[in-house]
């Protein structure tokens, strides 16, 4: 097949999400429900239940927007021939590279795409493997959970974190009209390295059994939170690596602030805990499934940057670990079936790492 080029890069075409999971099938809905036309690819498990529901937003207010099944696009592989403006790649990270491929395969020459996921390099992976795309890293602030067959709700707030390109602050006001206000960084790494910090909770979630607010009252599930951040700023600074502040107080901040009582960060934390309260962590999603999780673009980062400077995390090798061990029980019994972790125990297990 000969090589198609994008000629045009204006924020006017279809826009296409790769991978339809909770980010995407969000991001996507709301594009869609601007009226754009958007195309969605994903597992079958979700595009059934697309098929079957619909796609519904549920906001943290409470209110729901919902774009009927049959004005739904949805495929089990990339579409081509369709002059796809724009796509949020959306897809685990794993399966960055699968998915870069797939993209370079059906696009056309130049065609952006925005690494919508958690980590830091998938950018740079994608690129590696399908260099005829344009890929540029963004950052996703809130989290999204699957509340029920086709309904996708966002948890908290934030705005979306996008590369600064010209291509992307053009996408600017067609995001925002789309309720999906962004703003671009130059230094996208730093606010990737603020994000990561911030999600070293998702594990400590995940273990936890419990919606994200609810953990965020636990003071042993807090104070395990603030081991993981205040080791991962530590070899930050030996790293000299910065990093933007991802929330309404600086992430320096955090370990001291996730280990005061419970009444006082009530108070000090206000803005942190305006969570809808059955909002919970990917990676508790992953776990709930029985599927692989993002641990190693998470703890697995910090471990590698401790490295990669002459220290170790053993913190986060802890945690790195632990998540593994569940991963791979869960796929050695056949079930994702688990309780519960002690939070008293994992508090003592994460501070006396070694």
């Amino acid at each position: 097949m000969a090589d198609l080029i994008l000629t045009d890069v204006s924020p006017i075409g279809p826009v296409l999400i790769m991978g339809a999971g909770s980010i995407g099938c969000y991001l996507g809905g709301r594009l869609a429900l601007a009226g754009h036309d958007v195309h969605f690819v994903g597992r079958p498990r979700v595009l059934d239940q697309l098929r079957t529901n619909g796609l519904t937003i549920t906001e943290p207010d409470g209110k729901t927007a919902t774009v009927p099944a049959d004005m739904l696009s949805l495929h089990e592989d990339v579409p081509s021939g369709l002059g796809i403006s724009l796509v949020l790649m959306c897809v685990k990270s794993s399966a960055t590279p699968k998915a870069a491929t797939s993209l370079a395969r059906a696009l056309p020459i130049g065609t952006l795409v925005m690494c919508m996921q958690n980590g830091l390099h998938n950018a740079e992976v994608a690129r590696s493997v399908a260099a005829r795309l344009r890929f540029l890293s963004a950052m996703v602030p809130y989290n999204v959970a699957e509340i029920g067959p086709g309904n996708f709700l966002r948890g908290s707030g934030g705005n979306l974190a996008l590369e600064e390109d010209e291509v992307t602050n053009a996408w600017l006001p067609t995001l925002a009209a789309a309720g999906l206000p962004a703003s671009t960084h130059k230094d996208i790494r730093a606010v990737q390295w603020g994000k990561l910090l911030l999600n070293l909770n998702n594990p400590v979630n995940a273990l936890s059994g419990l919606p994200l607010r609810d953990e965020l009252l636990d003071p042993d599930l807090r104070a395990t939170t603030a081991a993981l951040i205040e080791e991962g700023l530590s070899v930050l600074a030996a790293a000299r690596q910065r990093t933007a502040k991802v929330t309404p107080v600086p992430t320096s901040w955090l370990p001291r602030l996730m280990r005061l009582p419970t009444p006082v960060f009530k108070i000090l934390a206000a803005k942190m805990l305006k969570i809808d309260p059955r909002a919970r962590s990917s990676m508790a999603d992953d776990l709930a499934l029985g599927r692989r999780t993002e641990i190693g673009e998470l703890c697995g980062e910090v471990v590698k940057l401790a490295k990669s400077v002459g220290k170790r995390a053993p913190r986060n090798e802890k945690m790195l670990g632990m998540i593994r061990y569940v991963e791979l029980t869960a796929l050695a019994v056949g079930s994702p079936e688990r309780g519960p972790t002690d939070a008293a125990e994992l508090r003592k297990n994460i501070e006396t790492a070694i």
